[in-house]
């Protein structure tokens, strides 16, 4: 199957093992991939700088990476970095498709059930995916694939309305309007409040 990657400054596709389904997931046949241009340009650009600038901009990474050699040895972890970097990223995280095989463990999806799918590293640009259940949701009769594929960033918006827990009536500050700071105007305004947007 084909899958697109994200290498070296660059956005690849390539040939991959088709997955194999867990007990807890579905494995979706993808019709349709959401391409977040903001998130999905930054990480391109980041996979095109040198080792070092990226471990300035990713202090966390440096972290995990810190954090291996004390656990795995510097060799194992140089290894497992070194691979990481010449294979590339999985790139994408929100996606629909059909169910097209279900494990051993999931009740509620059956094959041929249209889905929408979300998470990094799951909800991937490529032909079919393994999904967790929980990152999974049936697609409603007359929704079309190419809307649903768009779940995430609704789900992404929603999360931080949220979190702010805003008030009928109560001023709200957005930094940022891409897709994501557009949805959660939007949703800001529904709930009554005055949206001040800032890019």
């Amino acid at each position: 199957m084909k899958q697109v990657f994200v290498k070296g400054g660059s956005v690849i596709v390539e040939k991959v093992p088709m997955p194999i389904v867990e007990k807890r997931c579905i494995l979706v046949q993808v019709r349709q991939s959401c391409v977040s241009v903001g998130t999905e340009i930054a990480s391109v650009k980041m996979s095109g700088l040198p080792l070092y600038k990226r471990a300035l901009k990713q202090p966390d990474n440096v972290r995990k990476v810190l954090d291996s050699i004390k656990d795995q040895g510097i060799k194992t972890t140089a290894d497992r970095v070194m691979g990481k970097l010449t294979s590339g990223s999985p790139t994408g995280y929100s996606a629909s498709g059909v169910v097209i095989q279900v494990g051993s463990q999931v009740e509620g999806f059956c094959v041929g059930d249209r889905v929408a799918c979300a998470g990094a590293g799951i909800a991937n640009h490529a032909e079919v995916i393994n999904v967790p259940v929980n990152l999974a949701v049936k697609i409603p009769d007359g929704l079309s694939d190419r809307l649903a594929s768009t779940v995430t960033l609704g789900s992404i918006a929603l999360q931080g309305v949220r979190r702010c827990e805003p008030t009928l009536g109560e001023t709200v500050v957005v930094v940022g309007l891409g897709l994501l700071g557009q949805l959660t105007a939007q949703m800001l305004k529904a709930n009554g409040c005055r949206v001040i947007g800032v890019d």
